[in-house]
């Protein structure tokens, strides 16, 4: 079987979608079946690839596509030019990384989509105005276009019954992200400034439902009270968003800019070490698809402290030390490292069920299914007619 895994994305560095693509890619690898992966990316893209170590395997071939770094050009990108490049390949199966616009009619097979989120309809302050409004289009038309929709967990699946009609929530299985400990080892701090010095970290790209400023106000808190160490220092590690400025300002208001480092881009090796070092890992999310970061952590052994929100149970069961949001959450988060730190340090977690060796049969399984009703269609065209005829007219 060959798939054809679309990965093309805006960012130059490391993000959540970027580590599912590539993760993506080792676990269809990690599958006897797959003939062959062909991995689009941006330029911009190339070298984060490659820094993934994906090349070793001859079935993976990556693709480099040629389009300019803005909105417009990648979703035309994937419009217009997707389906020259698969009838060029022939994939078995196309799998989109995240919503994108397709014109689904020009592609010559199924196509799966990897579904993080519903943040559109969720938290539409993560986008602002008005450029919600083309995300909630961009999601809607790709959620209509494709064969089967791959949901990260079982709380993303309860959002998209909530936020979609039963003709699209139907085309959709929970798969969950392929998350595995690291292989790559680093001795080496890549961050200077906080060599033998003790930290709380936290992953999470600059958007509102990270809650970041949260974690800020109760880090100023509890350094204020003496209820950590004095020297105690808080990594934040994401791309900038829409909160960038607010989250600055916030850092300078409260003369925390010594204390408080930002960072992004950073390798596996890198973040591997940030996960290693860590005096506990911190997750304060209002809402997540997944929860990347609190299973990375657990893989590497870390103390785990986040919000008490169901896919974060769902992922991580126990493991964590877990807040409750909403009235006295600062009090609550606060409690919560102060006691999460009393605690030895954890052993690395097992997650199988995040596993490669799982996970690759159930994408498999999957586009073995979706090829097996295409090919059925194609032997029955008379029966198809009136299938593609009500589809036209399906609207999310």
């Amino acid at each position: 079987m060959k798939v054809l895994v679309a990965a093309v994305s805006f960012s130059s560095k490391i993000s959540g979608i970027q580590r599912h693509a590539f993760n993506l890619v080792r676990c269809l690898l990690a599958h006897p079946e797959i003939a062959a992966v062909d991995l689009a990316v941006a330029p911009w893209q190339l070298e984060m690839a490659q820094k993934a170590g994906l090349s070793s395997d001859s079935r993976l071939k990556i693709h480099v596509v040629q389009l300019e770094p803005d909105s417009i050009s990648r979703n035309l990108w994937h419009y217009r030019a997707l389906p020259g490049l698969a009838n060029r390949l022939r994939p078995d199966i196309i799998h989109l990384t995240y919503p994108v616009p397709i014109d689904a009619p020009a592609l010559p097979c199924a196509v799966v989509l990897t579904l993080h989120d519903l943040y559109p309809y969720e938290i539409p302050a993560n986008f602002r105005f008005p450029h919600v409004i083309f995300n909630r289009l961009i999601l809607r038309q790709s959620l209509r276009s494709v064969d089967a929709i791959a949901s990260v967990s079982d709380a993303t699946l309860s959002h998209l019954k909530e936020f979609t009609p039963k003709h699209v929530w139907q085309k959709a299985v929970r798969i969950y992200n392929c998350v595995e400990p690291s292989a790559i080892g680093i001795t080496k701090t890549p961050l200077y400034e906080l060599h033998g010095k003790p930290f709380l970290l936290c992953v999470a790209q600059h958007r509102r439902n990270k809650n970041i400023p949260l974690l800020i106000r109760v880090f100023a808190t509890l350094l204020g009270r003496g209820a950590i160490h004095a020297g105690t220092n808080l990594l934040i590690v994401g791309i900038p968003g829409p909160e960038t400025l607010s989250i600055y300002e916030m850092v300078a208001q409260r003369s925390l800019r010594r204390r408080v480092f930002f960072r992004d881009g950073l390798s596996d090796s890198e973040l591997q070490w940030c996960y290693e070092h860590c005096d506990a890992l911190v997750v304060p999310s209002t809402t997540e698809g997944f929860g990347l970061p609190v299973a990375e952590g657990l893989l590497a052994g870390c103390r785990v402290i986040c919000s008490d929100i169901p896919v974060l149970r769902e992922v991580a069961g126990e493991q964590c030390q877990y807040f409750t949001l909403g009235r006295d959450e600062e009090a609550a988060l606060a409690n919560s490292i102060v006691e999460g730190l009393k605690k030895p340090k954890k052993q690395a977690v097992a997650l199988p069920h995040l596993s490669s060796r799982v996970l690759a049969y159930e994408y498999v399984n999957l586009y073995r299914q979706l090829v097996e009703e295409r090919l059925a269609r194609a032997a029955n065209p008379s029966n198809n007619k009136g299938l593609r005829d009500n589809s036209a007219l399906r609207e999310v």
